[in-house]
């Protein structure tokens, strides 16, 4: 049995670890609230790469239960769509939805290399891991997650325009400010069971005043009603590519990288040393990623987003995101509970993705001041500024090259570790 070394933290909150469990009364609305959370980046990544996204929900939910049990309900973490396969995948479909099943094909080729590092890490243990990524690099890549997605939240909260013109302008940031406010209140000033569920809460009311204000969309609330309740996804299988595998496998760094700091800041949250886990964490995302790949959905990744929700209300129980996942199941078969879902307001997910953002770009800077990283050196600061940076800077739409999109999250993240790599060459410090 592997033991995890506790680390001594203050919190507002009672603490529920892993192991801990939850009545069911209360672990459904927690579970909801994680889907909430992981709703917009894993419908939208799906839908930007030409991927049906009811297909992704459910490989959602599977690639969750697969995660869950192979770390043995150690690593609370749910898994979401990968925004960094978006460029690869695209160079290789063109956005013609026929030629999906052979991006599937270098989707399921990244996840065999990914497992072959998860066996490497589970063999010979995480240190060749902290070399390549050391807190400096986990750090910034986790800063560069929350940063990245900064611009749709607020897109999302105000418009695509960022201009406040006419009077529903000035509607949205009311419901996104009353949405945020509810939410960081609820985890602040409540006790109870309420200040478990804060996005919860804050996604009610920010619905109640949008209905109120006029802005749900009525073809959102007749897709609501007229969608059945039940229907199977159109799952799809891979078709085998040379090209796409050489486009799309070796992003699997950047999910190596990912989960390297995701698991570093709940650690670092929920006071207690889970980098014993780090192997099965990569065969768990692995193996997430494959079974998808197999059956037409995205490749995954643990989702900061439900890391800010943890660390918002302190609950890291790994039940939590079992029911999460059996709800992202229900959604996958549910096409009513799914347009439910879809038909929330885009200024309530800005309010609250402006909050959950800011905290995971906070968690990277936590994870600077926990290791204290020398900001007095100039490598360091190369490493971690010049990333941020370059994958602030283009958001969601990434970089272009020669008719190839790269998601900024993918080329700030191969950024820092190339900077790294390259800084320390011959560095006697």
């Amino acid at each position: 049995m592997q033991v995890t070394q506790e680390y001594p933290r203050k919190s507002p909150h009672r603490i529920y670890y892993p192991e801990d469990r939850l009545p069911l009364v209360k672990l459904i609305p927690m579970g909801i609230q994680h889907v909430i959370a992981m709703f917009g980046g894993t419908v939208l990544a799906p839908i930007l790469m030409g991927f049906d996204p009811r297909v992704t929900l459910f490989f959602s939910g599977i690639g969750t239960l697969l995660f869950l049990f192979i770390t043995g309900l150690r690593v609370p973490s749910y898994l979401g769509s990968s925004f960094a396969f978006i460029g690869p995948i695209l160079a290789i479909t063109g956005g013609n939805a026929s030629r999906i099943p052979y991006a599937l094909c270098g989707v399921a080729g990244a996840a065999v290399l990914y497992a072959v590092a998860a066996v490497a890490t589970m063999r010979w243990g995480p240190s060749w891991i902290d070399r390549l990524m050391p807190p400096i690099v986990t750090g910034s890549v986790v800063a560069i997650i929350g940063l990245n997605l900064a611009g749709t939240a607020v897109s999302d909260a105000v418009n695509n325009d960022l201009a406040i013109n006419a009077a529903s302008d000035w509607a949205r940031v009311m419901i996104a400010t009353v949405t945020f406010l509810t939410a960081a209140l609820v985890s602040i000033r409540l006790r109870g069971f309420l200040q478990m569920v804060p996005i919860l809460v804050g996604v009610i009311v920010g619905c109640a005043v949008a209905a109120i204000c006029g802005v749900l969309d009525p073809q959102s609330i007749a897709r609501v009603e007229s969608a059945p309740w039940i229907g199977l996804p159109p799952f799809q299988a891979p078709a085998f590519s040379w090209r796409a595998l050489a486009a799309i496998a070796p992003v699997f760094v950047v999910l190596v990288a990912e989960n390297k700091g995701h698991i570093a800041a709940i650690s670092d949250y929920m006071g207690r040393d889970l980098n014993p886990y780090l192997g099965r964490a990569y065969l768990g995302d692995a193996l997430a990623t494959l079974v998808s790949s197999l059956g037409g959905g995205t490749p995954q990744t643990t989702y900061a987003e439900n890391m800010g929700v943890m660390a918002m209300t302190g609950v890291f129980s790994t039940h939590n995101f079992i029911a999460a996942a059996v709800i992202a199941l229900l959604l996958g078969l549910c096409p009513k509970f799914g347009a439910l879902i879809q038909a929330i307001p885009n200024p309530v997910l800005g309010g609250i993705t402006l909050l959950l953002y800011g905290i995971i770009a906070l968690m990277g800077i936590r994870i600077w001041m926990d290791a204290k990283v020398d900001f007095t050196r100039h490598k360091n600061l190369a490493v971690a500024g010049v990333p941020l940076i370059v994958a602030t800077g283009l958001g969601v739409k990434g970089l272009t090259v020669a008719g190839m999109n790269i998601a900024g999250i993918a080329l700030g993240t191969v950024l820092a570790l190339v900077l790294n790599w390259l800084l320390s060459i011959a560095d006697r410090e």
